[in-house]
């Protein structure tokens, strides 16, 4: 192949890649102050590379993931576990997890009583929440400690 040929498959290659690069960006998310916790790995293979119908995106930070472009579901694993708390709180194959809707349509969906904790962010006008709270639940209900369990408010004590 003449040089001047080459040259021009080259350079449409290159073309081609940071075109395709472009159209899925990394997601810029805050690392988790547990994000190294060795549960959070294994967790982390086992995440799908598809939500719903959202595809899976890179994300810029240890034990994260992202799904959609735009973003409809973000993952963070190592997260500070909750305390006690007044928000709504519902139990998925095992796990407990509170839902926080102060920001709705983004839903702050994080587990309660695990050990890391793990958190979701689902845009409710992309995705339910019914498949990636499943999803993961699944993932680390055999694999995070659990040391709290939610009760319904008639069941506490002032």
């Amino acid at each position: 192949m003449p040089r001047t040929r080459w040259t021009a498959a080259l350079a449409l290659i290159v073309a081609g890649v940071a075109a395709l690069s472009g159209c899925s960006s990394t997601v810029a998310v805050d690392t988790p102050p547990q994000a190294d916790d060795p549960r959070c790995a294994q967790v982390m293979v086992l995440l799908p590379d598809v939500m719903g119908d959202q595809q899976r995106r890179w994300t810029d930070a240890q034990s994260t993931a992202a799904w959609g472009d735009p973003t409809a579901v973000q993952f963070a694993c190592g997260e500070k576990p909750l305390g006690p708390t007044t928000l709504p709180c519902f139990t998925v194959d095992g796990v407990d997890w509170v839902v926080d809707d102060s920001r709705a349509p983004l839903y702050r969906i994080s587990t309660y009583g695990r050990v890391p904790a793990v958190q979701l962010i689902i845009d409710y006008d992309a995705v339910s929440s019914s498949g990636p709270v499943s999803a993961v639940s699944r993932l680390i209900t055999k694999r995070f400690e659990t040391t709290a369990k939610c009760v319904a408010p008639t069941e506490t004590q002032p």
